[in-house]
């Protein structure tokens, strides 16, 4: 047995320093998605709640959709907005299924919890839009989000809870203590009781949603770590759990195959279930 000690935890979770090109990120990320707006059957910056941040985006395929599909995104709760993932919603349509973006207030204005409660309000307004069953995505701190949807406290509300079908986290980071310990939280302001009360990893699972989490081969050894910690813990507590480690791939072009409508990642997420 080998055992071993993280030392830096401000790099054990830092993400373009450590890549090739990935200083790149998500710069990469704004042409394709202003390109693919322009184009797209969608309505923009549709209201949720009353803050300037507090609006979706709805792309709508053609005909009745499928369901619900939404993609939450990431960005440490610190930065960005639904603007550079527009391009993702590719593959869903193409698969008949509405995709709606949020954009959320950011740490340190507000806290987790409370981006938490607005990812759970936008999911609602969307899901009073369109019908049928729920499905979500989030990468990296969007991971955490939508896996915030489906723990006993979800913020949702009953009948958005009822419809929701499966959960894909994207290299999402479930157990929040260990960023007591980087520079990060000087903005995020956690201590270990809130960090604890936000980790869907010491939370209980909502029954009969379906877990799938996914993590490129090359990302950061707390990346993978944190992906295969809430796969292993909920499947331990009766949850119907996947994870996959996606070879050759890191932590920002792991998202790529979600605009892929024949590729692995949305088979996995839209595929119906074999009977038992």
């Amino acid at each position: 047995m080998v055992a071993f000690a993280v030392t830096d935890w401000d790099d054990a979770y830092e993400n373009g320093r450590n890549i090739p090109g990935g200083t790149g990120y998500p710069d990469a990320w704004i042409a394709p998605s202003a390109a693919f707006r322009e184009t797209a059957r969608a309505r923009f910056d549709i209201p949720y709640g009353e803050g300037a941040r507090h609006r979706y985006d709805l792309f709508l395929p053609e005909g009745t959709p499928r369901g619900l599909f939404v993609f939450v995104h990431g960005g440490y709760w610190v930065a960005l907005d639904k603007s550079y993932w527009s391009h993702l919603a590719a593959g869903p349509l193409a698969l008949g299924w509405a995709v709606a973006m949020p954009s959320y207030d950011l740490c340190p204005d507000v806290s987790i919890a409370e981006i938490t409660a607005q990812t759970g309000a936008a999911i609602a307004q969307a899901a009073r839009e369109i019908a049928g069953p729920v499905v979500l995505s989030g990468h990296s701190a969007g991971g955490h989000l939508v896996t915030a949807m489906m723990c006993e406290d979800t913020p949702l509300p009953g009948d958005v809870r009822a419809r929701l079908a499966h959960v894909l986290s994207i290299s999402g980071l479930h157990d929040l203590r260990p960023l007591l310990r980087t520079a990060r939280n000087d903005a995020l302001r956690l201590d270990m009781e809130s960090a604890e009360a936000n980790s869907p990893a010491l939370k209980r699972p909502l029954p009969g949603v379906r877990l799938t989490t996914w993590v490129g081969g090359g990302e950061r050894q707390e990346f993978l770590r944190q992906s295969a910690l809430l796969a292993n813990i909920w499947h331990g507590l009766g949850c119907l759990t996947g994870s996959v480690i996606a070879p050759d791939r890191h932590h920002f072009n792991v998202i790529d195959t979600l605009a892929e409508p024949d590729g692995p990642m949305l088979r996995s997420l839209l595929a119906t279930p074999e009977p038992a």
